[in-house]
């Protein structure tokens, strides 16, 4: 007898699904899928393959999975926004391929008055007790230490780091490449290839040892070094530095990049 269309959802060849586990019928379970003991499945989730679930983990809501991640125990992914104002609307999340999601983990979907998704690129390490909220845009290879809270609608560009128990206030930016501190306050944007730390955060110089491990170049990183110079050593406002900068440094993808952060900070920049 040829199965249903909600039978035939969930694919069973090579995959791992521990007995006591709760997969509900109608979640897609792509092939190579590990689901360990006790963990909780929702009716609206996709799996990619290769992806492993570890025991007690709920993965929840309009949430997508790519292939070949690790969700640890306990992390929840995919649960409602906290936030007053949602009222149940269809929101959702979308996880790329590779990360590790570790131990009590929590990330929200979006809400109707934000993008309506939170989207967490690849390649990231998501530590244990991470808390990552609704709405917020993650890119690739980032790294954000344990019990770190990122709060809504918070954009974390590529190959970023962020300490341990940081806090990054709600429509903040953090730059690519750039490091925050542990323990650090973060309440305005984080430009580019910086380091911040500190309550509020302050700059203290420019992320070298990111930008050696990215493979940036010396002639690279000798500009990025002019550019933090005339941001944060000439006196100049914002508006003044960004019209130097661009008088004075030859254009590269990485000064570009810079360029167009700051002209689109709406909240500011640590300074």
């Amino acid at each position: 007898m040829k199965p249903s269309s909600r039978e035939s959802r969930i694919v069973p060849i090579r995959s791992k699904i521990h007995p006591t586990a709760i997969v509900d019928p109608n979640a897609v379970i792509g092939p190579e899928v590990e689901i360990g003991p006790f963990a909780i499945i929702g009716p609206e989730v996709e799996i990619g393959a290769g992806t492993i679930i570890g025991p007690r983990a709920v993965i929840e809501g309009w949430t997508v999975i790519g292939n070949n991640n690790k969700i640890y125990t306990g992390a929840v992914v995919g649960n409602d926004p906290q936030d007053l104002k949602f009222q149940g609307e269809k929101t959702r999340l979308f996880l790329g391929d590779n990360n590790i999601v570790r131990e009590y983990a929590t990330i929200s979907r979006g809400t109707a008055g934000g993008l309506g998704e939170t989207r967490i690129g690849s390649n990231n390490l998501i530590m244990s007790y991470v808390h990552i909220a609704h709405d917020c845009q993650v890119g690739d290879h980032a790294v954000i230490a344990h019990a770190s809270g990122i709060a809504g609608h918070v954009v974390i560009e590529d190959r970023v780091v962020i300490g341990g128990l940081a806090g990054i206030h709600q429509f903040t930016k953090i730059g690519r490449m750039s490091m925050v501190g542990a323990h650090t306050m973060v309440v305005k944007d984080v430009p580019p290839f910086i380091i911040v730390d500190g309550n509020p955060a302050k700059p203290y110089g420019i992320n070298i040892v990111g930008l050696r491990r990215n493979g940036l170049s010396p002639e690279l990183r000798t500009e990025i070094k002019r550019a933090y110079k005339i941001l944060y050593r000439s006196n100049l406002s914002v508006a003044q530095a960004v019209e130097q900068m661009e008088q004075e440094l030859p254009g590269n993808a990485e000064i570009d990049h810079l360029l167009r952060f700051l002209r689109s900070s709406d909240r500011g920049i640590c300074r």
